[in-house]
């Protein structure tokens, strides 16, 4: 349990910093550049997608690919971010369209819920981590194990 707390706390991390970018790209894009909420939604999630995906695998998962399979692993994240993008534009457009709550505000709530989501599919689906293991050893000794099992082929 402990370590699953210290995940989602690398987790939460992460994701603020990912956030951070989100809103930024979003606010640059509509606010600054005139550009459609759901397009300015849609550019920022993909720039932050791509920030999320380096942080999270280096610094919360341990990959249950090895690097010659890591073409899999990045095709199950960006799965699962399109899903997420799917999910943050049909519930940007609920609340904007039809509770009437303004673009920023709604992104904050938009934002917990996808959050959530990404956690826990992405822990079912990415990590290979044991609940015993503290988070710093685990992810340093299962990519080294992973490499040198990669070069014994």
């Amino acid at each position: 349990m402990k370590r699953l707390i210290q995940q989602f706390f690398n987790f939460a991390v992460v994701g603020g910093i990912s956030t951070l970018i989100d809103f930024i790209v979003l606010y640059i894009s509509y606010e600054v550049l005139g550009m459609n909420y759901l397009i300015g939604t849609a550019i920022a999630f993909i720039i932050a997608t791509v920030f999320n995906y380096w942080a999270s695998m280096r610094f919360i998962f341990v990959s249950k690919f090895g690097k010659d399979l890591r073409y899999k692993e990045f095709t199950i994240f960006l799965s699962l971010s399109i899903v997420g993008l799917i999910l943050t534009q049909i519930l940007m457009f609920v609340f904007v369209e039809w509770f009437g709550v303004a673009v920023m505000i709604s992104k904050i709530f938009v934002t917990g819920f996808v959050m959530i989501f990404n956690f826990v599919s992405r822990k079912i689906l990415l990590d290979d981590s044991s609940e015993d293991e503290p988070i710093n050893s685990v992810h340093t000794e299962k990519v080294a194990v992973k490499e040198a099992n990669h070069f014994d082929k």
